[in-house]
């Protein structure tokens, strides 16, 4: 280590050096979340050859690929044919197709590269909600807790549908169906998830959610469905679209019965391919209230979800976005959300200060080299 000398410029640096490397601590990088396996002969893996492909590639799969992005709001029906008049859409990678890639990864927080790196097929080949994604932004810009400014990242359906009533507060009945089932999951667990996720959503927002056994009066009606069920949008198998719900005040919230859902990742029964039902249970219950997709990837609003995974909290992104709509619960308070979201960050945040730290650390050592 170069002594510290009795020089103004090269003392301070040293000062400055000792300060960064204390308050930095060691250097602790953030953890990748676990991989899981992928399924076979569902969903969108074979994707995967798709990898690298970019303006100019011509890859057998590209025309499912324009498909999917048509489905999910990121390309007009009429640039994915031959001759971006209409008509069966091709396999070139094309101008359209590398617009509709950058809006893609734009959207879903993805670096914007057009395309088709690894990130951006990861994410399109995850299993996601069945709503698509071109919705109203919201425009919110609040202070956080340390004083900056946060922009909300929430979106809502065109046109900000809500429900409403003659009188306040909101009551809303939702019943779960009692033929549109999964046999492996008891009717009662069912229903206690259910309830665990509207209650979440009643805790930010002047709206009572009540359980009726009366499916065709309720609300909101929740059923477990396979493949074409009546509704004008098939589901399509495991680990795909695990379900879709439809804008107030229509009330219907559907899940694929073709999913492998959990209630637990801790009782042993989990496979690879496991989805949580309360994650999804929630993040659809958005939807039957108003919410898009929001483009913070922590937000229960996000539009994926990987096996395994767990994310039923509301994020200050999905409360700001639900109390735009509806107001706030009274009894709520906001900051009372800080606490969690700053643990969740934890890791972001402290591999960004040893980051700097180093750049910090490097620049002092320059100052040092030029004055001793």
């Amino acid at each position: 280590m170069v002594p510290c000398r009795r020089l103004g410029h090269a003392a301070a640096a040293c000062l400055l050096l000792l300060l960064i490397l204390s308050c930095a601590g060691p250097a602790a990088a953030a953890r990748p979340a676990p991989a899981h396996g992928r399924h076979d002969g569902a969903g969108w893996h074979a994707f995967k050859r798709l990898q690298d492909a970019r303006r100019g590639s011509h890859v057998t799969g590209l025309r499912e690929l324009k498909r999917y992005l048509a489905t999910f709001g990121y390309m007009p029906a009429g640039t994915a044919g031959a001759e971006h008049g209409g008509g069966e859409p091709t396999d070139a990678f094309d101008e359209h197709l590398e617009a509709a890639v950058k809006r893609y990864q734009s959207r879903l927080s993805l670096p914007v590269t057009g395309s088709l790196d690894a990130a951006t097929l990861d994410q399109i080949m995850s299993p996601r909600c069945g709503v698509e994604d071109d919705h109203d932004h919201g425009v919110s810009v609040s202070p956080d807790h340390h004083g900056g400014a946060v922009v909300s990242r929430f979106t809502f359906f065109k046109g900000e549908p809500r429900w409403t009533q003659r009188s306040e507060p909101i009551v809303l009945s939702y019943a779960v169906s009692p033929t549109a089932t999964v046999s492996y999951l008891s009717p009662d667990d069912v229903r206690a998830v259910f309830r665990r996720a509207f209650d979440r959503w009643a805790l930010v927002i002047p709206v009572s959610f009540v359980e009726t056994d009366d499916y065709d009066a309720a609300d909101i009606k929740v059923g477990f469905h396979k493949g074409n069920h009546g509704d004008g949008v098939p589901f399509d198998g495991p680990l795909g679209v695990l379900g879709h719900a439809f804008s107030p005040k229509n009330g219907r919230l559907h899940l694929d019965a073709s999913e492998q859902w959990a209630l637990s990742f801790s009782d042993g029964t989990e496979t690879s391919e496991s989805i949580d039902l309360e994650s999804v249970a929630t993040h659809e219950i958005g939807h039957v209230l108003g919410l898009g997709h929001s483009t913070s990837p922590h937000a229960v609003m996000y539009p994926s979800i990987k096996p395994l995974q767990k994310k039923a909290d509301l994020t200050v992104d999905d409360v700001e976005g639900v109390q735009q709509l509806y107001g706030s619960n009274p009894d709520f308070r906001l900051s009372s959300l800080y606490n969690e979201q700053d643990t969740s960050m934890a890791p972001e945040r402290s591999s960004w200060v040893a980051s700097s730290a180093r750049l910090l650390v490097g620049a002092v050592s320059i100052i040092l080299l030029t004055h001793l």
